[in-house]
């Protein structure tokens, strides 16, 4: 008896080391609840996503936010931004992008989804010491606030160029414009020509820009189609320059029928010093019909030898456990 007893107790150790010894991953969603448009990013070797809390316009009336040690267990940041401190704010509060300059954090959001000039709000900016927030209004107004080149004020991601100056892109309604921040992100520096707001309008572009650099090429990615139906995607251009031109490559991101549907509006995370690449996007499960029910995944994405993008995989198994170092 005393022999079967021990026996037992052996092979429950060793199953749980074996089950110890089995690569956990995130699974998609990476956590709980209707989140879209998230922007993936590192602060502090800790991944963080910023993303649209889904639900209808009048209840986006905050930010939450959720960070990571190893992008497999995810800690929630609940409303790191809301209309209390943003007070031109309304509602739907959307698309967050985060950036850290001189020991601040400034995170750009639109807001009150502005259908023409004369409605109040567009593109604001807020600031907080911690990535975590809480995030406070940086100048007290919209610092994007009217249509430019036919571009709504909504969708803005700011990038930090090589030499260290930064730009905001953005823009829905099939237009995108890059501006040029000045140094405390409270306004803008003119281009050569005198303008403001230069439109960079790839083929097909309908929202949600993004741009990474990598080997010296500028990768330029966007939203493609309608937010709520089966064709919403991402597809990218590489070129030389932050400003374009811009010709579209091709499709990267798209809805799998076995897998979700309207994959899109999404963001990148490189692991820093290594060729290792994830994609972070939003999807509808397979089970939903309404077109706020969107939850926030994350997937591989890889390159070929010719430097483009290979078409991504989405899965129910997300990805596998990183250590920041």
């Amino acid at each position: 008896m005393k022999t079967s007893i021990l026996s037992f107790a052996l092979l429950l150790c060793s199953l749980c080391l074996s089950a110890q010894t089995i690569q956990k991953t995130s699974g998609n969603p990476v956590f709980p609840g209707w989140y879209a448009d998230p922007e993936g990013i590192i602060f502090n070797k800790r991944f963080y996503i910023y993303p649209t809390f889904s639900a209808p316009y009048n209840q986006q009336v905050f930010l939450d936010a959720f960070s990571s040690e190893d992008l497999i267990t995810w800690k929630k940041h609940p409303a790191i931004l809301d209309t209390a401190a943003i007070k031109w704010a309304k509602r739907a509060v959307w698309a967050p992008s985060i950036i850290e300059k001189d020991k601040k954090y400034y995170l750009f959001f639109g807001a009150n989804d502005i259908q023409n000039d004369q409605e109040k709000g567009g593109i604001g900016v807020a600031v907080s010491d911690k990535p975590e927030g809480p995030f406070k209004d940086h100048l007290g107004k919209p610092l994007i606030d009217k249509f430019h080149n036919g571009a709504q004020p909504i969708d803005q991601f700011v990038f930090k160029d090589k030499d260290g100056q930064h730009y905001l892109f953005y823009g829905g309604w099939k237009h995108c414009n890059v501006a040029k921040l000045n140094q405390d992100f409270t306004g803008f520096i003119p281009f050569e020509d005198g303008t403001i707001f230069r439109e960079i309008t790839p083929e097909n572009y309908v929202e949600g820009p993004f741009m990474f650099i990598r080997n010296g090429k500028y990768y330029f990615m966007w939203s493609e189609g309608g937010w709520t139906g089966p064709d919403y995607s991402v597809a990218y251009a590489i070129a030389d320059s932050p400003f374009g031109p811009f010709k579209r490559v091709g499709k990267i991101l798209q809805q799998d029928p076995k897998v979700a549907t309207g994959a899109g509006h999404h963001s990148v995370i490189q692991v820093p010093g290594k060729e290792q690449y994830y994609i972070v996007y939003h999807r509808r499960p397979l089970t939903e019909t309404d077109g706020n029910h969107r939850e926030t995944c994350i997937d591989i994405m890889t390159f070929n030898d010719k430097g483009e993008i290979n078409p991504v995989k989405i899965t129910k198994e997300g990805v596998g456990p990183v250590t920041l170092k």
